[in-house]
């Protein structure tokens, strides 16, 4: 299993609301891709610039499909990043059985 953990920060206030669709639209698409378990995100209530990606993925293949699917090379790659600072963070789940 792989768990990722991203949070972006959106460089200009007025890009919050189309990064925030754009996000949208890019989950909406992951959750179908083979391989996500589970794909949310999150808007920071005390940092609007701030939003919070957790990802789980079934293995490090389906992640790097992934990285070449449509959510990512139509959306994320070209429209959110250049619009955000990422700090990405592949992650262990404690505490759970």
């Amino acid at each position: 299993m792989i768990y990722l953990c991203v949070q972006l920060t959106v460089k200009d206030d007025s890009d919050i609301e189309e990064v925030a669709s754009l996000l949208a639209e890019q989950c909406r698409r992951s959750r179908e891709e083979p391989g996500c378990i589970s794909f949310h995100v999150y808007h920071s209530k005390a940092d609007q610039q701030i939003f919070i990606l957790i990802e789980h993925w079934e293995s490090a293949e389906a992640l790097d499909v992934h990285r070449n699917a449509a959510a990512c090379v139509e959306i994320y790659k070209p429209k959110v990043l250049p619009l955000v600072d990422r700090v990405a963070h592949e992650c262990e789940l404690i505490g759970v059985e």
